[in-house]
């Protein structure tokens, strides 16, 4: 396994915790369970965000920019729905 593969699934081991913090909070039936579970997200969030940058640096996962016009396009739509 080479460092792009390692880095991969600690992001998506990362952002399934995310979603299981996530997940917790928003079921908690206390504050000290929401608070912890909420403390809990922030942290593996930032950590998320740390390999994110890290993968971009090195160009293991590059993004792109977004069109204008496809932008323009998708907010006339919703709009117009509103």
């Amino acid at each position: 396994m080479d460092d792009r593969n390692l880095m991969e699934n600690m992001l998506i081991l990362e952002k399934g915790a995310c979603d299981l913090y996530l997940h917790g909070a928003i079921e908690s039936s206390t504050q000290n369970v929401h608070s912890a579970f909420k403390s809990s997200l922030n942290d593996s969030l930032k950590m998320q965000d740390e390999i994110y940058l890290k993968m971009q640096a090195k160009g293991w996962y590059p993004s792109e920019q977004a069109d204008g016009n496809k932008l323009d396009s998708v907010k006339q739509k919703f709009s117009a729905n509103a």
